[in-house]
């Protein structure tokens, strides 16, 4: 779930020339391109997982676009398969010498950047519950569902906290739903990644994203404290003020279902 209210426009806290639209849209790409590289098997795609995207702001959007368009959720292979265009960007790296070196690399893009209106979280949210309702029920045994919710502002369509309990009660067989809540901002401090408690958390709106958001599994738990050394027991899938390098950690840590 993704938001794309007018804020979204805003030039993201520590991040020169990018916009949290463009950041978050570059995070989610990276994302799709990672999941889809765990599923490659010499030439083939193994459908390992489903992925889908609803951004919200001035509509509601509901799935990828281009040849991936009539559907929310498509088997990684189809995504794989249907990026909407491939770029090349220049990625700096270190020479070995103390140096940098400029490489061009291959970007294929999935989602867009958008920006417009208000914020209809809690339609989001219940357009994700009518989604995972029929793939829970098409796919009974599957690891519980990860709903991923990125936003830079409160709700303005009502209280979401309701709607996320009703996501959560949503379950597989392997157990319920886990929704993960990451905010965004313009200002420069510090994030909070998963923490166990509200302590350090600023305003009411804070501690409703922490209250709304899951446990993180064993296997996440276990991946976050390879990445986050003090992640304690007890921590849930948010993130509070997060720049793009922490966004970018707690979606890799947020899909990880290794065993161990």
């Amino acid at each position: 779930l993704v938001d794309q209210s007018g804020s979204m426009a805003n030039r993201w806290g520590g991040e020169a020339g990018k916009t949290k639209a463009e950041g978050v849209a570059d995070a989610i790409n990276r994302l799709v391109q990672t999941l889809v590289y765990r599923c490659a098997k010499g030439e083939y795609i193994l459908d390992r997982y489903h992925i889908g995207v609803i951004g919200y702001g001035a509509d509601i959007g509901l799935g990828f676009t281009g040849e991936l368009s009539g559907g929310v959720l498509q088997p990684v292979s189809a995504i794989g398969n249907h990026p909407l265009r491939i770029e090349e960007r220049v990625r700096r790296m270190d020479d070995g010498a103390g140096g940098l070196i400029e490489q061009v690399v291959k970007f294929p893009v999935w989602f867009e950047p958008l920006a417009a209106g208000k914020t209809p979280m809690c339609t989001a949210l219940q357009a994700a519950c009518d989604v995972i309702r029929g793939f829970v029920s098409q796919y009974p045994y599957c690891f519980p569902p990860i709903v991923m919710n990125i936003t830079d502002g409160m709700a303005t369509d009502g209280h979401p906290a309701q709607t996320a309990a009703e996501l959560c009660n949503l379950a597989s067989h392997d157990g319920g739903v886990l929704l993960f809540n990451l905010h965004i901002s313009e200002r420069g401090e510090s994030p909070v990644l998963f923490p166990v408690d509200e302590t350090y958390l600023p305003d009411d709106f804070a501690r409703m994203l922490f209250r709304m958001s899951s446990l993180l599994p064993p296997p996440m738990l276990h991946q976050a404290r390879v990445q986050e050394a003090e992640v304690a027991e007890g921590a849930r899938g948010f993130a509070f003020n997060a720049d793009l390098v922490s966004v970018i950690r707690f979606l890799d840590i947020g899909t990880r279902i290794d065993r161990y």
